[in-house]
Formats: C-alpha cells, sequence, structure tokens
C-alpha cells in the first residue's frame, strides 16, 4: 500500500497595501504583528475546511508593492502568527484536560456519595418521598458526570484539530506577488 503525500491547498489574500495584511493595534516590531482580523479570519476560515493533515500554501498578492521587498517579513508575520495560534490552542487543550480530570474527580465523588445515599434509601421503599428521593439522588449523581464525559467524549478533539490546522499553517509555503491589473 503507498502512501499518498498530504495534498497541498493554495490560498490567495489580495490586499491593496502591505499594512492592511497586519495589526495596526500591534505595537510589537513589524515582523512580529499579530495578522489583521480580517485576514487571520480569511485563512483560519478557509483552511478549517480542509483535513487536518493537509499543507498549505499562502500567496499574497499586494496592489501597491513597497519600494523593498516585503516577501522576508510576510513570511516570519504569518508564520509567528499561526505557531502562536498552535501553541495557544496548545495550553487550552491542557487546561481543559485538566479541568476535565478534576471534573471527573469531583463527579466521581459526587456520583458515590449520591449512590450510597440512594442504597441506604432503598431500605425504606415503603415510603414514596424516600422512593423519589432515592431516584432523584441516583439521577443528580449521573447528571453530575455530565462535563466530565463532554470534556472527554467531545471537547478536546475539535481542539486538537484546529491546533494541527494552526500548525500546518505556520509551516505554509508562503509567496508575496505583485498584484495584477484588473
Amino acid at each position: 500500500m503507498t502512501k499518498h503525500p498530504a495534498p497541498i491547498h493554495q490560498i490567495e489574500l489580495r490586499i491593496t497595501q502591505l499594512p492592511e495584511l497586519f495589526n495596526s493595534m500591534d505595537p510589537t516590531p513589524f515582523h512580529h504583528c499579530d495578522l489583521d482580523r480580517d485576514a487571520q479570519e480569511y485563512l483560519e476560515s478557509w483552511a478549517m475546511g480542509f483535513s487536518h493533515t493537509s499543507h498549505f500554501r499562502i500567496v499574497v498578492h499586494i496592489e501597491h508593492m513597497p519600494a523593498t521587498d516585503p516577501s522576508a517579513t510576510v513570511v516570519e508575520a504569518i508564520h509567528n502568527f499561526f505557531d502562536y495560534k498552535a501553541d495557544l490552542t496548545r495550553r487550552q487543550i491542557h487546561l481543559l484536560l485538566q479541568e476535565g480530570r478534576t471534573s471527573l474527580l469531583i463527579g466521581l465523588t459526587f456520583l458515590m456519595l449520591c449512590l450510597l445515599g440512594a442504597d441506604f434509601l432503598s431500605h425504606f421503599a415503603g415510603n414514596a418521598f424516600l422512593r423519589v428521593l432515592r431516584e432523584s439522588l441516583i439521577i443528580g449523581g449521573w447528571v453530575a458526570m455530565w462535563r466530565p464525559l463532554q470534556i472527554f467524549l467531545y471537547e478536546w478533539w475539535p481542539s486538537v484539530r484546529r491546533g494541527r490546522i494552526f500548525r500546518n499553517l505556520a509551516k505554509a509555503g508562503v509567496r508575496v506577488t505583485p498584484a495584477l491589473a484588473k
């Protein structure tokens, strides 16, 4: 069985001037700038439509090219930005899983106490109020397990996928070209 290389998807970004690519409120040196929110959302939403194993090529078309070649600055800025996003996502996953473990410990402890209470109340099966209380304890104990199960079954994997996409965007081939006149 031959393994096919991951596909390379190309995105083309058209801007009038280079500063449109960067967040103008970012006080850091130019090559470490945040990307403009619109540019960032465009790149991310485009990339999220593909597999997390995909590779990307980003072509930035600039209508009014600066006098000096901005390629190195643009490449570094895009790579730095998505490296940062990938690291941020990794930290968020770590915190989410830590919250999941804590929630699981709390949920299991609460479930155990509820089941012990329900077991104790089962000795008084003749009283309707105590039967309702017993069933409520059982239901409440299992409801306490909702959050840990939600984290471990559903919440972590979309973040892992997003992190992989960001990591692939951080490694994307980036090319800057003058925009062709229309």
